[in-house]
């Protein structure tokens, strides 16, 4: 029962929302943002109306800001202001709605998102579309779409890599197939890998790190002592995705790296990877920084070293399908698993 001196707040009134997007005296209170989600019929009639009247960058700060939400609470949908965005005049907007959209993992969409990294007008939001086009290619992989639609998905990527587009587009086209197992992808990463520009390796790092394929080992961890901080972060990113521990010992070096982004990548990459020496290290480091950016990145790598340490656990546990119990030999491969984790540590 609720107390007689505590007051519920009421619903704030979507015309309310409405007058606030349209008062540029005003800036719009973060307060109407929970209520531009999951918008009934009614309320997407009245925001289509009004989104075009709202100020560029309030409509970008809008989506940003939307996009920061979605990433701290997933349970909060924006789908329906984002598809509106998606038909923005404005290229700015358009880009954003993407980065929005990709999250949801709507299939409706994949035609869309693919017509607009082959034909919109405006290169950067080609480059978006390419890179969300990765949710797809994804999900291809896990067989959670057809594997008509992730063939057309892929075939779609490709010919942004052999067109005549910007390299940005090409390098997100890249990163995207990074998720996919057809073979002539190999062929592209090493082709960006052994690239004079820069850039290109990291967008083959990147394309390696998403791959789960072992045989990238070799050129990530030889990337992990790179002069540029760029590239040492990528392969840092990539080491931990592909979970190469024996990546561990230039990783930890990496925790006292100069470059900033390198020690955050490097802090997240331990975690994926684990062991005991791990956590020591991460453990001193917390209680050493002063940059509260790099403590919160530790926090959360700890919090994902726990999660990754209970899902081995379980692993181990884990009653095979036929229900036998565990036998002798899968305790003795489990003993073997931890003696060779302590050499590494």
């Amino acid at each position: 029962m609720i107390p007689d001196d505590i007051s519920i707040p009421k619903p704030i009134s979507f015309t309310k929302v409405i007058d606030a997007l349209l008062d540029e005296r005003t800036p719009f209170h973060p307060r109407y943002l929970n209520r531009l989600a999951a918008l009934d019929p009614a309320d997407i009639i009245l925001f289509a109306e009004a989104w075009p009247k709202v100020l560029l960058r309030r409509r970008e700060a809008i989506l940003e800001d939307i996009e920061d939400i979605h990433m701290a609470d997933d349970l909060l949908c924006f789908e329906e202001v984002a598809r509106l965005a998606l038909k923005d005049q404005a290229p700015s907007v358009r880009s954003r709605a993407i980065r929005v959209l990709r999250e949801y993992e709507l299939v409706d969409l994949l035609p869309v998102f693919q017509d607009i990294a082959e034909n919109d007008p405006d290169a950067d939001v080609r480059a978006d579309a390419a890179a969300g086009l990765a949710t797809y290619i994804y999900m291809g992989e896990v067989e959670d779409i057809s594997p008509a639609k992730l063939k057309r998905v892929e075939e779609c990527l490709l010919r942004l890599m052999s067109s005549q587009d910007t390299t940005l587009v090409k390098r997100k086209a890249l990163e995207s197939l990074g998720f996919s197992s057809r073979k002539e992808v190999i062929w592209l990463i090493e082709n960006a890998y052994n690239s004079d520009d820069m850039d290109w390796v990291i967008t083959a790092l990147y394309a390696m790190g998403r791959s789960a394929n072992t045989r990238w080992k070799p050129q990530v961890q030889d990337m992990l002592t790179h002069t540029q901080p760029g590239v040492r972060a990528e392969a840092a990113s990539a080491a931990g995705e592909l979970e190469i521990r024996s990546a561990k010992p230039l990783l930890l070096e990496q925790l006292e790296d100069s470059d900033f982004d390198v020690r955050m990548a490097a802090i997240w990459a331990l975690s994926q990877i684990g062991g005991k020496s791990v956590r020591e290290a991460l453990e001193k480091l917390l209680e050493t920084t002063e940059d509260d950016e790099e403590a919160d990145q530790i926090e959360k790598a700890l919090d994902n070293l726990d999660l990754s340490e209970e899902m081995h656990d379980l692993a181990i546990l884990e009653i095979p399908e036929d229900g036998d119990e565990p036998s002798e030999d899968d305790y003795e491969d489990f003993d073997n698993d931890l003696i060779s984790e302590d050499d590494e540590d």
